[in-house]
């Protein structure tokens, strides 16, 4: 399924004109793994790793990298603004915050206590950018048609400086109190001094400089987009470039205790730095050229990734394994150490990282946009936990306070959370909706982990008949509570979505993995074609050693048969038998071969039946036929017109009553194992020629061929009176030049059927 994820900030703005309000809504599709059990059509919706259960919706819960569902860290709505995006967040001495708002152009103060009220607002529709002035004020960056605005105590604004540029993505200000700005589509820094005098600083060469950082020796990192690069410019605005994306913008730059840079990257384009490569789910639009447009509201549907597994495999089998994921990554996480040596943390081919910040431990954590998950990437090599889930698109920024506590601002819509930095008594993992592809009947349901004492695990289900889950579905179930696993009561139905709670104290409960069973209403198996191939033609199988054997010709009691190698077997179309070997000629065997399918996916197995033109009573031909190919000895039954049906049956993988049996005939065909009959009727010698006439009769078949030879090594051909041989009797004349030899002439017929005889014919009487 194929969908579109929102835009980074900066495509919203470089493709806006009016900046609508964009309201995102994902609708999730969970990896999962169909198991179908050898023998049984019984199939099972699982969850097990983190890439199944990432998918899913959480609150207050996380997901390890190991797959594990356990209690996570507590969210807070801290303050709700009445802006669709927030794209900066900023604190202040005394442990207020302050917002940038996107589509009206606003900033809000919080208090440390959660209150929070619009500080300033700029004529402009966007601030991405904020930082504090020397004086305690404010900076304010606005766009389009950017702008600097310097903003006091009480919120009182003036314009400080007023560049050429359309858009300004990122402030910043140095030891000096120099102020840097950020700009686009020219993608040139600027530095502007405390009396808002402002000059080009340095010119990126990029489309837009994006965003800004200060190391600990006052060099300016500024990161660039289209493309997107990592730039090191020192005091004499001489820059080197310290790293080279296969991304097209760098989103956010932060530097944590030790110094050490981190660049959040997004939206894929070429290596060789040619128009981006857009993954198939993502909405980004081009971002060249002068052609703004609004933000609309669209819907991220993630890929579904189904592998299928194939246990209790008999000898021989093969399991399924997860088809490789070719989706083009959306974003990365780079480190970059004060010697220039850096290296790529973590890439996504399903999230857009937007801001980086770093727990009390100084472990990184990365907000991301398009289902609004928050990442800690922890461990040695690094492995992602999601610690959170917002109610939220996109988490655009965010802040650690003095107390640990993570502050994130987030986009469609526009909130300011706060993530405790105890674990939560209770959280919730809701599934996505699973896809049974037809009404089904519901099995037990059953799950894995450990519970510490005072804890507690409960799934509870519904199921419904709309991929969207509706007033249409069932209401929740009763709570599960027995991990071995307990009946499904939730009403038979094609969708199906489970609801776990896990509450306790300390490090709580563990969920590791969900197991739902699911039986498929049984489908009727159909026989989609029946191949009657020319007679005497078969197949050696593909890989047998030894003597040669044919394929579909198993257990049949005929006498042995010396085969004859002919040319190789043609390619078999798609769903045709399975591959076959040489193709052979045999005298007398009929090759029957069909394609039948079963969308439950059972065993099939086949009866083969036929019947003589003519004759109302179907007879058994072969019983459980395991592949769809059937050799028939056809000398085993008189010359005539017959037809064969195939039935398919399901009953291997159903119960009795439950079992299907689809059928289809074959197009009729000859079977005629008998040589055409030759009369001479008369031979005469006139003049000085020497003429046969003759009749050619067949029961079952065409003539096909007449050749006459006298010394039995060179043939030549013969032709009916009427000049064509298509009738099973056929009046011949011949003409031969001079008086026939004493050993006379041989007359070779052979019918449509590869019967052949022969005839003499011997000089008239007195030559």
């Amino acid at each position: 399924m194929g969908g579109q994820a929102p835009s980074t900030p900066l495509q919203t703005m470089k493709h806006s004109a009016h900046y609508a309000r964009r309201g995102v809504a994902a609708a999730a599709v969970v990896f999962f793994l169909a198991v179908s059990l050898h023998g049984s059509s019984a199939k099972f919706f699982q969850a097990a790793n983190q890439t199944d259960f990432l998918k899913g919706e959480v609150e207050n819960l996380a997901i390890d990298a190991r797959g594990q569902l356990l209690l996570g860290p507590a969210t807070e709505l801290v303050y709700e603004t009445p802006s669709p995006f927030l794209w900066t967040v900023v604190p202040a001495p005394d442990g207020s915050l302050f917002i940038g708002t996107g589509n009206d152009g606003r900033v809000f103060r919080v208090d440390p206590q959660g209150k929070g009220a619009p500080f300033f607002d700029a004529a402009e529709l966007e601030i991405h950018a904020i930082a504090l002035a020397p004086d305690g004020g404010l900076y304010v960056g606005s766009s389009p048609d950017g702008r600097i605005y310097k903003v006091d105590r009480n919120g009182s604004g003036s314009t400080f400086f007023d560049p050429e540029e359309k858009y300004i993505w990122a402030i910043t200000t140095d030891a000096s109190g120099n102020l840097y700005v950020a700009t686009g589509e020219k993608g040139v820094v600027y530095k502007v001094s405390r009396d808002g005098k402002g000059v080009p600083f340095y010119d990126t060469k990029a489309t837009h400089a994006t965003a800004l950082a200060i190391d600990k020796v006052g060099n300016l990192i500024v990161g660039t987009e289209s493309p997107g690069r990592v730039l090191r410019v020192d005091s004499n605005a001489k820059g080197f470039l310290l790293l080279d994306t296969p991304f097209q913008e760098i989103r956010s730059l932060r530097f944590d205790a030790n110094g050490m840079l981190f660049a959040a990257a997004v939206n894929g384009r070429s290596p060789s730095g040619a128009a981006p490569i857009v993954p198939a789910d993502s909405s980004a639009p081009p971002t060249t050229g002068d052609s703004p447009r609004a933000p609309v509201p669209s819907v991220s549907v993630s890929t579904e990734i189904t592998a299928i597994a194939v246990v209790d495999t008999p000898a021989g089998g093969a399991s399924g394994s997860p088809r490789e994921d070719r989706r083009t990554a959306k974003g990365a996480v780079y480190r970059i150490a004060p010697d220039g040596l850096w290296d790529q943390l973590w890439e996504s081919r399903d999230d857009s990282p937007y801001d980086i910040t770093f727990d009390p431990e100084g472990r990184t954590i990365v907000g991301t946009g398009g289902t609004g998950k928050i990442y800690r990437l922890e461990g040695d090599p690094l492995q992602p936990t999601l610690l959170s889930r917002a109610s939220a698109q996109q988490v655009t920024a965010m802040h650690t306070d003095a107390s640990g506590r993570l502050y994130y601002a987030t986009a469609n819509p526009g909130k300011l959370f706060r993530l405790s930095a105890e674990r939560a008594t209770m959280g919730t993992y809701e599934s996505e909706v699973r896809d049974a592809q037809m009404v089904s009947t519901w099995g037990a349901i059953s799950w894995r982990g450990s519970m510490p004492s005072g804890s507690r695990v409960e799934l509870v289900t519904r199921s419904g008949n709309t991929e969207t889950p509706d007033e249409t579905w069932s209401a929740w179930s009763p709570p599960h509570t027995l991990a071995t696993g307990s009946p499904i009561v939730s009403p038979k139905a094609r969708y199906l979505q489970w609801r776990a709670t896990l509450s306790g104290s300390g490090t709580g409960p563990v969920l590791t993995s969900v197991s739902a069973a699911y039986l498929q209403r049984n489908l009727r198996p159909e026989v989609r074609s029946v191949t009657v191939h020319p007679p005497g033609i078969v197949f050696q199988k593909p890989y047998s050693t030894g003597d040669p054997e044919l394929a579909g010709f198993d257990n049949q009691s005929t006498p042995d048969r010396k085969l004859a190698q002919a040319a190789q077997n043609p390619s078999q179309p798609a769903g045709s038998p399975p591959p076959l070997g040489r193709r052979t000629y045999q005298k007398g065997l009929q090759t029957l071969a069909w394609r039948a399918d079963d969308q439950n996916d059972d065993e099939l197995t086949y009866d083969v039946h036929y019947r003589r033109e003519g004759e109302a009573l179907w007879k058994v031909l072969r019983s459980d036929v395991t592949e769809p190919i059937l050799v028939w000895d056809t000398t085993t039954v008189p010359n005539g017109t017959y037809f064969v049906r195939v039935a398919a049956s399901d009953a291997s993988s159903n119960a009795s009553d439950t079992a299907l049996v689809g059928e289809l005939d074959s197009v009729p065909f000859d079977v005629d194992n008998t040589a055409p009959s030759v009369v001479v009727a008369d031979v005469r010698a006139e003049s000085t020629r020497t003429i046969v006439t003759f009749d050619v009769n067949d029961d079952q078949s065409p003539v096909q061929r007449v050749e006459c030879s006298e010394d039995g090594q060179q043939w030549r051909s013969v032709f009916p009176a009427d000049g064509i041989a298509d009738s099973r009797s056929e009046h011949y004349v011949m003409v031969i030049d001079g008086a026939i030899g004493p050993g006379g002439v041989t007359l070779r017929v052979t019918d449509a059927m590869n019967n052949v005889t022969s005839a003499q014919v011997n000089p008239p009487a007195g030559r």
